[in-house]
């Protein structure tokens, strides 16, 4: 005879077989049987229940040393009492009475559990005992009992996770360090508020209680040899949940092709929700699933594993299509910063999708999300050292207007401001890139190799490759700008020029502890020390002409002012102050510290040399028309002209006659 049990899960569904064509029937039937079940049988609290389990206890070990299947032996009349006892309890949990449901008393729950594991004990010790003997009658009596009880703990099982669907709040604003760089703008550092979701949000939102309510019928449903249909309503349940949430922020599905011709603007917006997506789940989701899994199925690594593999995988898998299309786009200087973000979003997933105990899947697709991050990775860095190129190919042969700060100066300046904030991950991304780069030239001959380190610009030592690129940019920079400065006829305006852009530079990395800690506090002592040279330059190619009028040197012969050499000497002053004026108060120092500082330099050196001069020989000059015509400048005069200098503002000279 076969056995009805192994022929109902065969059948994939714990539903009796014969089922009444009236509904109406059919209930009235039921509730009839388990009425006369409840006369017939003990009730649950009957306290004649804990001595029959022992009596069937004691039964399963005596007959777990009968080996002779052959000879069957005689079967408790307990064990008939505790089958029906098994049965009184799911009738009163069917019973419809609010309070008699599963899960009001957990105790009863509890012991109602293990009655069921008890009942699955029976059916194992008396398989393979002849068909109508007492112990192979019993053998189906008790399958029947169980496949009953399994039919109703796979509902409840079913129920504690639908009936409590988590639901938990929208995640909090997710960490951007940057909205896209603009390549056609100044930008100045705007960094945008950052805040990480935390892992300790409610999700899943189950209650301890009915955790542990599920992982009691979890525990007794394996222990029954149920392991699979308790695994495969688990699963349903959770992915389901799980899909609802991850469709709730809005992600997109997209062809490798739609990517790859999507406009930036709109492609920026997708990435930005897929990060929120990828951190929803690294932080949130996939470490809520595995705790569920975790306390459902405790003492079950193998399943816990398989669970959470299961879930992840699609989802994953999914993300990573999107991350290796994405890293495949045409690149340009303004994806950096997402490359990047999206590059750390995938390092977040990795320790929320494997762990000391993930199974073979899990592993997998720590290294698929690892080789996704690595593309991602060479994209960044590959974009990064475009910055060289474009340096080099700015070969532009018009001057910046007045001598101020050039946009590739406050271009560059601004995204090494941006890529140093990212300062760590730069670091990772270039390390890998350097590893991947000896691996090839690990399989080039010695000849190639030769060839590129002599073409190549060796970095500086003990530089990280990071911060090597980021020197080798700085140079070139500063190359770039020697070679501008030279389109400047005026050799004062010259260093007006350097002085602006250098005085950029260092204001930059000044303000980015982040540059500053990568270029070191050699590199901005140096950046300092041109700067006062330049400064030094200036001064001498503008001042040392008008100082030179203001020699005594040639004005005296034999001890005597020579009078037509003195009004010589006051025209040529006036005209060369007035020049320096014209021409200077257009010219444009932004910085506000340094047009400050020149001003007052100039002031140094050129009033008190006037003061003296005007003191020792304007006595020489006849009063009246004689003096207003040569001295034109008083000493407080010659102040107020030096703080119209650098202004850009070419009616201050205007004003100045008016």
């Amino acid at each position: 005879m076969d056995n009805p049990l192994v022929a109902e899960k065969s059948g994939g569904s714990f539903e009796q077989n014969v089922v009444a064509s009236d509904p109406l029937e059919a209930e009235t039937q039921g509730g009839i049987e388990q009425r006369e079940i409840a006369e017939e049988s003990p009730s649950i609290s009957d306290p004649t229940l804990p001595q029959v389990s022992r009596d069937v206890d004691r039964f399963l070990s005596n007959l777990g040393l009968h080996d002779d299947k052959s000879d069957p032996p005689e079967v408790s009349d307990s064990v008939e009492v505790f089958c029906k006892l098994v049965e009184t309890m799911i009738g009163n949990y069917d019973s419809g009475d609010v309070s008699a449901r599963f899960g009001q008393v957990p105790e009863e729950d509890t012991t109602f559990l293990e009655s069921v594991v008890r009942v699955s004990k029976l059916m194992n010790v008396l398989r393979g005992f002849p068909v109508g003997s007492p112990a192979g009658e019993m053998y189906e009596r008790s399958g029947s009992v169980l496949q009953r009880a399994m039919s109703f703990v796979e509902d409840e099982f079913r129920t504690l996770l639908e009936d409590s669907k988590s639901h938990i709040p929208e995640s909090k604003s997710l960490k951007t360090k940057h909205p896209s760089f603009n390549s056609k703008e100044d930008h100045d550092r705007c960094a945008l508020p950052e805040s990480e979701p935390t892992s300790d949000e409610d999700y899943p939102a189950y209650s301890p209680e009915v955790v542990a309510g599920m992982k009691k019928i979890a525990t007794a449903m394996i222990s029954a040899g149920y392991e699979t249909e308790c695994c495969q309503v688990f699963s349903i349940s959770r992915r389901n949940a799980f899909k609802e949430e991850v469709n709730k922020q809005g992600i997109n599905s997209f062809s490798n092709d739609d990517l790859q011709k999507m406009q930036w603007d709109t492609l920026e917006g997708e990435i930005a929700a897929w990060i929120k997506v990828v951190k929803k789940c690294s932080h949130v989701l996939f470490p809520g699933e595995r705790g569920l899994a975790e306390s459902v199925f405790e003492g079950h690594p193998a399943i816990i594993s398989s669970q959470f593999s299961n879930l992840a995988r699609a989802a994953v898998i999914h993300f990573l299509s999107f991350a290796e299309a994405v890293a495949m786009t045409k690149r340009s200087a303004e994806k950096l910063f997402k490359f990047l973000d999206m590059y750390e979003t995938l390092r977040d997933l990795i320790p929320a999708i494997s762990s000391p105990n993930s199974d073979d899947r899990c592993h997998e697709l720590k290294s698929e999300t690892m080789t996704a991050g690595s593309r991602l990775g060479e994209a960044a860095v590959s974009i990064f050292c475009d910055l060289e190129n474009s340096i080099k190919s700015d070969v532009s042969k018009t001057p910046v207007p007045n001598g101020a700060v050039h946009p590739l100066t406050s271009y560059t300046m601004n995204y090494l401001n941006y890529a140093c904030e990212y300062k760590d991950t730069m670091e990772e991304v270039f390390r890998q890139h350097q590893r991947i780069e000896r691996n090839d030239e690990a399989g080039s001959d010695a000849e190639n190799d030769r060839s590129r380190q002599n073409n190549a610009r060796p970095p500086p030592a003990r530089l990280s490759p990071f911060a090597a690129q980021l020197t080798t940019v700085m140079d070139l920079l500063d190359a770039n700008m020697d070679t501008k400065s030279k389109l400047y006829k005026d050799m004062s305006l010259r260093y007006i020029f350097l002085m602006n852009n250098g005085r950029y530079i260092l204001q930059k990395m000044k303000g980015s502890s982040e540059i500053q800690k990568v270029m070191g506090d050699t590199w901005c002592r140096k950046r300092s020390s041109d700067l006062r040279q330049y400064h030094q330059n200036y001064k001498r190619e503008t001042w040392s002409k008008v100082l030179q009028c203001l020699k005594d040197e040639g004005l005296q012969v034999n001890g005597k002012v020579i009078k037509p050499v003195l009004k010589e000497r006051f025209k040529t002053f006036n005209a060369l102050f007035d020049e320096i004026h014209k021409t200077q108060s257009t010219w444009v120092v932004k910085d506000e510290q340094l047009r400050s500082e020149l001003r007052v330099s100039i002031s140094a050196v050129m009033i008190p040399a006037y003061r003296s001069f005007l003191a020792r020989f304007s006595q020489y000059l006849d009063p009246g028309r004689q003096t207003e015509k040569y001295i034109k400048y008083q000493p407080e005069d010659i102040e107020t002209t030096i703080d119209d200098l650098f202004d850009g503002n070419p009616m201050s000279m205007a004003r100045k006659r008016t």
